[in-house]
């Protein structure tokens, strides 16, 4: 294992019953993801990617294999544990904002900080995303783009070391998730967080340093980008 990787999965395998048929999301995944680095996972709907996203985010349990965060392992980890792994160091942020409609944009991301050890301030999140004159807008004042960044604030007020984010662009047109991508490269790149994105936009892997592309629960390949292209050079 690379010193600096933060996740080692080894051999993980994760098989879901569907009444009486096995239906398996990972077969065997071995792959290793860098402290700091932004990864694009891509692959059709059903390919894994969310199943692995969701156990290195300490959302499920591996059927078989194993997956360590910095050395520890979490496969084995009780509610208890995970609970605390994902309060202290992991962000998501999903296609679906989830904002609170009643609070603004600074009570929307307050409510992590209040709970995060050594957070940012609600503020501070904001401008990292853009937002610094619109914090005080409820979600309806605010454009489908607008509060997307509020939950990119609120995931990286904490500030995680890992930010994985499924489909954040999804519900959004070009010009508004180009917006979102340049606040999750700010993001990555001023906080140094792990950055995984999910998408099913393949425009989006020339962000990446690398993009991993699954099928039927399995890694098909692995590319590496020397140039990490900047969201306004995207197009798709």
């Amino acid at each position: 294992m690379t010193a600096d990787a933060a996740f080692h999965l080894e051999d993980l395998s994760k098989v879901y019953q569907m009444g009486d048929v096995d239906v398996h999301a990972l077969r065997g995944v071995n792959l290793d993801l860098y402290e700091g680095e932004f990864v694009v996972l891509l692959g059709p709907s059903g390919s894994g990617k969310s199943t692995l996203v969701n156990i290195i985010g300490g959302l499920d349990h591996p059927t078989r294999g194993h997956v360590t965060f910095r050395g520890e392992p979490l496969e084995a980890s009780d509610e208890s544990a995970l609970t605390q792994y994902r309060r202290i160091h992991v962000g998501f942020v999903f296609q679906f904002y989830n904002l609170i409609p009643s609070l603004t944009a600074l009570e929307n991301v307050a409510l992590v900080t209040e709970i995060s050890r050594d957070p940012m301030s609600p503020e501070e999140a904001l401008e990292l995303v853009g937002l610094g004159d619109r914090m005080h807008h409820f979600p309806a004042q605010l454009s489908g783009g607008e509060q997307q960044r509020v939950a990119i604030a609120r995931a990286v007020a904490k500030p995680p070391d890992v930010l994985l984010c499924d489909e954040p662009t999804g519900a959004l047109d070009i010009k508004t998730g180009m917006v979102v991508l340049d606040a999750l490269k700010r993001v990555n790149e001023s906080l140094g967080a792990l950055t995984v994105v999910i998408t099913h936009n393949a425009g989006i892997a020339a962000m990446a340093d690398r993009v991993i592309y699954f099928a039927d629960g399995n890694i098909s390949r692995i590319e590496t980008n020397d140039h990490r292209a900047d969201p306004s050079e995207l197009t798709w």
